[in-house]
């Protein structure tokens, strides 16, 4: 059993993948060649966004996105501590600091109540309304990165509201959820701009790295476009800002298209799955994934909840069930973030998933047999 089966979705568009890397080696363009434009237009249009801009990977998606803001030293953005690495990392990597607001417990996506606290706190300087990092007396509010955790977009009608009110730019981090929406409208169109990741697990993955950034704002668009490529003006050699060299390979653009044509039903397949698992786990000692009304999740991951994860989670292995812990550390408690001051019980909620968390098989072909064979094994634990 395949925790992601890439082989399976490969096996269908085989012919349609190599036809695609062969016309790459044909015309001999690998470097932004116009399978890149191809792909930024296909799915700009599916997130119905009205620009797209390809990139090398999921985090310099992000951070593409910040340097568009001129973020930086002195500037706080806030996010969330239960994410993986490069949603904070990305904020450090250009010299800002994180601040961190706690999740809501049963989506794991950022609490836009604690987000109006922290928001707060840090305006007042007051860390007892809120949790701050080392350092927040010289901090000034600049954005706000939401992430849609395992698929799910967050609440961005509350988050964008509050942000608004303050003047703060939102950034979506859709790396888990394309192909996810949230009343009526796309992941990567719910903020002032979006990254999404092509990690070859992702909902959309190449084989290889790759990412995507979604904007409506022009002025945001020509400053992605010239960052991309070393701050490039009119041409490669005029350069006119410090940039990153953050293009997307040709050849996973003409992967990337091969795959595309199947996502739409790949996204009905998840959803099959996850109300397989919703119906085969609904019993007690396990927390199934809760999807908020209106919204539509991608279905990255499927997580649960349980006091008995570890039992859980040896059962499984001795079954042949591979299983994943999505995140066993929350960012403020990670080493590299020491140095922000936070301590444990800081953020409870996102400690205590942490603790009871896991990841089940999830991807389109995952079979009937094999779900009601993970659940037998899971329901003979408890």
């Amino acid at each position: 059993m395949q925790f992601i089966d890439l082989n399976a979705q490969q096996q269908r568009i085989h012919g349609d993948i190599v036809k695609n890397i062969n016309r790459v080696l044909e015309h001999g363009q690998y470097i932004m060649g116009p399978e890149i434009d191809a792909l930024e237009k296909a799915l700009g249009e599916y997130a119905g966004v009205k620009h797209a801009v390809s990139c090398s990977s999921g985090t310099d998606a992000l951070l593409m996105a910040l340097m568009a803001y001129q973020v930086g030293p002195g500037d706080a953005v806030f996010t969330t501590p239960f994410t993986f690495v490069a949603t904070g990392e990305v904020i450090s990597l250009l010299g800002a600091t994180p601040v961190f607001v706690d999740i809501e417990p049963d989506t794991f996506n950022m609490d836009p109540a604690r987000l109006e606290k922290a928001i707060a706190a840090l305006e007042s300087k007051d860390p007892r309304m809120h949790p701050l990092p080392q350092g927040y007396e010289g901090l000034k509010a600049r954005g706000v990165i939401p992430v849609d955790l395992f698929g799910q977009p967050a609440d961005y009608d509350r988050i964008n509201a509050i942000a608004d009110a303050e003047a703060l730019f939102v950034l979506e981090d859709a790396a888990q959820s394309f192909g996810g929406e949230y009343k009526g409208r796309k992941a990567c169109a719910l903020g002032d701009v979006a990254a999404t990741s092509f990690f070859p697990a992702k909902p959309l993955g190449c084989y290889g790295d790759g990412g995507m950034v979604f904007t409506d704002d022009d002025r945001l668009y020509d400053y992605l476009t010239s960052v991309r490529i070393h701050g490039k003006g009119t041409d490669k050699y005029d350069n006119v800002r410090i940039g990153i060299n953050g293009r997307c390979d040709t050849l996973q653009a003409a992967i990337l298209l091969a795959k595309f044509s199947i996502f739409p039903g790949e996204m009905e397949l998840r959803q099959e799955v996850a109300g397989r698992y919703g119906k085969l786990l609904d019993v007690p000692g396990i927390t199934v994934p809760a999807v908020r009304e209106g919204s539509l999740s991608a279905w990255a991951q499927y997580s649960l909840l349980s006091d008995r994860r570890d039992a859980i989670l040896e059962g499984l292995k001795k079954a042949g069930v591979p299983t994943a812990v999505y995140y066993p550390k929350p960012l403020h408690l990670q080493g590299a973030y020491k140095y922000l001051g936070y301590r444990p019980g800081d953020f409870v909620v996102s400690e205590l998933a942490a603790k009871k968390i896991f990841s089940l098989p999830m991807h389109p072909y995952l079979t009937e047999e094999d779900q009601c064979h993970i659940a037998d094994v899971i329901k003979g634990i408890l």
